[in-house]
């Protein structure tokens, strides 16, 4: 099937596997303009500093250089993040589980074609695998959504046959995953973090599923 890029008006397509991923979707841009920087505009003030505008939200910095540059947040947990660039397009996710600021083990992987949703619940998925069945441990997630489906309605889901009254569950492949490994650690507790907040382990995460982008992880 072809498209027209709402862009520079060029017809282009998109490979059968991506179209059957993501069904009723119709891409408005094609990749080229898609990963186009923006034009630069007028000039306009700084603004000051506010939560979740630490300096991974502009750069992709390695485990190595957030380790130098913070040490807040949670000493303790599993830590998970997963993003695509462009939203869908290609993505990454990473994991990290930590005692006392010390890893304890890590993993990360991407995804040439995915979606942000996918790789935080891929992300959170990895974590939940990293948790002891028997220890008390917080998996935390920078995605309300994910929080949200796995603590407040994937139960109801599963319950009604794993259908919802709005429709369809997106990603329920993964979501009927982390919640098989939800109920297999009920000592494992799932919460939000701030991103981009200066949490070091947390940004350690970030760092993890954007490796896919940079040479280093």
């Amino acid at each position: 099937m072809a498209f027209i890029c709402g862009t520079c008006s060029r017809e282009f397509t998109l490979p059968s596997a991506v179209l059957a991923k993501y069904p009723n979707w119709t891409p408005k841009q094609c990749m080229d303009c898609r990963d186009k920087p923006s034009p630069a505009g007028p000039a306009k003030a700084a603004k000051p500093k506010s939560k979740g505008s630490s300096v991974t939200r502009t750069q992709d910095l390695t485990t190595a250089e957030v380790l130098a540059r913070f040490d807040g947040g949670p000493a303790h947990g599993i830590f998970t993040d997963g993003s695509s660039r462009p939203n869908p397009g290609p993505g990454g996710w990473g994991a990290v589980f930590v005692r006392d600021n010390a890893v304890i083990e890590q993993r990360h992987g991407a995804d040439p074609w995915t979606t942000n949703n996918r790789m935080e619940l891929t992300a959170l998925i990895a974590g939940l695998e990293m948790a002891p069945p028997a220890e008390s441990v917080i998996v935390f997630s920078d995605s309300q959504l994910v929080v949200n489906t796995l603590t407040k309605w994937a139960r109801g889901w599963e319950g009604r046959g794993w259908k919802r009254k709005e429709g369809e569950i997106a990603n329920l492949d993964l979501v009927k995953r982390a919640w098989e490994l939800v109920q297999q650690r009920p000592n494992a507790r799932i919460e939000w973090i701030r991103a981009h907040d200066g949490s070091r382990w947390n940004e350690y995460a970030d760092a993890l599923s954007t490796a896919h982008l940079r040479s280093e992880v």
